[in-house]
């Protein structure tokens, strides 16, 4: 479950990384209130699940309490890459004097973290990562081993960071294992002119397998949910969006996931993790098609199918059939194995449909899939 940002604050603040003073309202005119509480001067940042806040207009600074609350009338009820903006975070300004990046992200591949840091972080700290490689750190972390004193230190020396990131580094490991999270991240964490290291931005996905120990996730979340997410809740489907391009179904979490690497591994971004377990029928395939074509972000499907209890020949006659009742509108890549997978094919390439085409492997239908999203 990926938190909102003021969420995520909250968490690093229970574990004494310190953030800026902060609060969120869904009503333009309490974020007047809420400035003259913070000392009139604050940054209006949208709450919403999604990167690029900052390059869409949803993160600007007010000068006082009057422009706070246009500000967040501005704000609040924009779409940032499908996302209804419903809530506005108010945080007091600082002055920064640098910016740094600094997460811990599950390493699935090898089955264990990996500690990503950089010296130079912001904004553009994709842009930097895709030119300047050498300019992001990557540290293995053993998950028994953790990340000590001694180990934080190797972390900030290898990235370029301050000594007093140290802290925030070992803190910050404690977030990742205390709270059962799959990733966090502080972008920017910042130097201020003061010399005090400060957590303005954050970024948690926390394990849904260990809700049973997470009571007070029911409290951390709110009535503001992507909405293609909760129309896919309301078919009973297992979709979380993504901030990508390529549409991805799959029978099994794990198959599903995989896919999503792979997928990543050709260049391109998964649109979305949607399992369909062991129910491909007809319906089933039509409400997941009928979500995954509404995000406008899409532009290219994959399906990706391993027939076990439900066969391939089944899971084909659900899209055939799915087709008769979704409009097609972007290409659709599939890829059946597994039982019954020749038959499958044949009832595929016997509808001829004009967007859809198959492959026979896993990694050459995301190649295509990617190929066909990065060419749209």
């Amino acid at each position: 479950m990926d938190l909102y940002e003021h969420q995520a604050r909250q968490l690093f603040d229970r574990h004494g990384i310190v953030v800026p003073r902060a609060e969120i309202t869904d009503s333009h005119k309490e974020a007047r209130e809420i400035a003259r509480r913070l000392g009139g001067r604050v940054v209006v940042k949208a709450q919403v699940k999604t990167g690029g806040r900052g390059k869409a207009g949803g993160v600007k600074f007010a000068a006082d309490p009057a422009a706070a609350e246009l500000t967040a009338r501005q704000i609040l009820g924009m779409d940032i890459k499908g996302h209804r903006v419903g809530t506005v975070m108010l945080a007091e300004p600082v002055a920064v004097e640098a910016e740094f990046y600094v997460s811990y992200v599950l390493d699935r591949a090898h089955g264990r973290f990996l500690a990503i840091a950089s010296a130079e972080g912001g904004m553009d700290i994709e842009e930097v990562a895709a030119t300047r490689p050498e300019a992001v750190a990557r540290v293995p972390v053993d998950p028994a081993e953790g990340v000590t004193a001694s180990r934080a230190a190797e972390i900030a020396e290898a990235a370029g960071l301050p000594a007093r990131a140290v802290d925030v580094l070992v803190r910050l490991w404690q977030v990742l294992v205390r709270e059962d999270a799959l990733l966090v991240e502080v972008n920017p964490l910042v130097r201020t002119t003061g010399g005090q290291i400060l957590a303005l931005d954050g970024n948690v996905t926390l394990d849904d397998n260990a809700a049973f120990r997470q009571a007070r996730r029911g409290a951390e979340t709110d009535g503001h949910t992507d909405p293609l997410e909760a129309a896919a809740a309301a078919r009973g489907l297992t979709y979380v969006r993504l901030d990508g391009e390529v549409g991805v179904i799959g029978n099994g979490a794990g198959l599903v996931m995989s896919t999503l690497d792979v997928v990543a591994g050709c260049g391109a971004r998964p649109a979305n993790f949607l399992d369909i377990g062991g129910g491909a029928s007809a319906q089933v395939m039509a409400d997941g098609l009928g979500v995954i074509l509404s995000d406008p972000a899409v532009r290219s499907v994959l399906v990706n199918v391993f027939g076990g209890i439900t066969a391939c020949d089944a899971v084909a006659e659900g899209i055939v059939r799915a087709l008769d009742t979704v409009r097609l509108t972007r290409p659709l890549v599939v890829r059946l194995d597994g039982h019954n997978a020749a038959r499958g094919r044949e009832i595929l390439d016997a509808r001829r449909h004009p967007l859809v085409e198959q492959a026979t492997t896993m990694d050459g239908a995301a190649r295509r899939a990617a190929d066909l999203a990065t060419a749209a």
